[in-house]
């Protein structure tokens, strides 16, 4: 799930600037995690411990308030929404991601990531956003070829992957629908080279920048795991913008299922 993280503190500051391009600076000043990690962590912590999943996904988003949800979610979190609101957002899916992880078979990972999702994502698309993503890192994580991967999301989810980034970019605008997001974030992990170019890729649609970079970033990470840990430089930039309370997190999802 780190590349997860990755993804979402590099692509937050391009967030709704409509940035067109791959060539930029990854990190600056002003890139910093947002709900996305956060909520990435939730999960994390639900499966690691056992946790409510509730329970874990406000208790950590009352932690960072100010994370940026989305105005439905931050009821959600508050109390005031209780229990799921319908969303097909792509809120299930940048979430999903610790759940390819610790999945034993594909059959189980669709399972776990409709619970994650439905929680607040109950639309069919917002739990089938979710699954996506989920079986994507399962697969990428387990050795299937990036051939595999797309068939599987092509045939399962019904997503049309017969796109490129060069057809996609001129005319995509800010989109946070899984059915609008989610296809061109597995199409960013399945044009790119390695982690930090399927980041890139990712960001260069534009829109929701943040949450297509994590996307991308999750999948990608657990297919090029196989060639070592991210670059050096990636993982301490990255962690040099994180909590105490979120590395630890990582430090005990990765020890257990990395």
């Amino acid at each position: 799930m780190l590349g997860a993280i990755i993804g979402d503190i590099v692509g937050s500051r391009f967030e709704r600037a409509n940035w067109k391009g791959k060539n930029f600076t990854l990190f600056t000043k002003d890139s910093h995690f947002t709900d996305d990690t956060v909520m990435t962590i939730a999960v994390a912590d639900w499966l690691l411990h056992d946790r409510d999943l509730v329970t874990s996904m406000r208790g950590w988003g009352r932690k960072y308030p100010l994370a940026g949800y989305g105005g439905n979610f931050k009821l959600w979190l508050a109390g005031v929404q209780d229990g799921p609101y319908g969303s097909w957002g792509n809120g299930s899916a940048m979430r999903v991601s610790p759940v390819g992880w610790i999945a034993q078979t594909l059959e189980s990972c669709m399972e776990l990531a409709s619970v994650s999702a439905a929680v607040t994502h109950d639309h069919p698309e917002g739990i089938k956003g979710a699954q996506a993503i989920a079986g994507a890192v399962f697969l990428a994580r387990t050795g299937a070829g990036k051939a595999d991967i797309r068939d599987w999301v092509a045939s399962e989810m019904k997503y049309d992957l017969d796109r490129n980034l060069e057809d996609i970019r001129p005319e995509y605008t800010f989109d946070v629908s899984c059915q609008g997001s989610v296809p061109e974030a597995i199409i960013a992990f399945l044009e790119a080279t390695d982690l930090e170019d399927a980041i890139r890729n990712a960001i260069s649609l534009g829109g929701d920048t943040d949450t297509l970079a994590c996307m991308a970033g999750c999948i990608a990470e657990a297919y090029y795991h196989r060639q070592g840990r991210p670059d050096q430089a990636l993982l301490d930039e990255t962690y040099r913008r994180l909590p105490g309370s979120i590395k630890k997190i990582l430090k005990d999802f990765n020890e257990r299922y990395r």
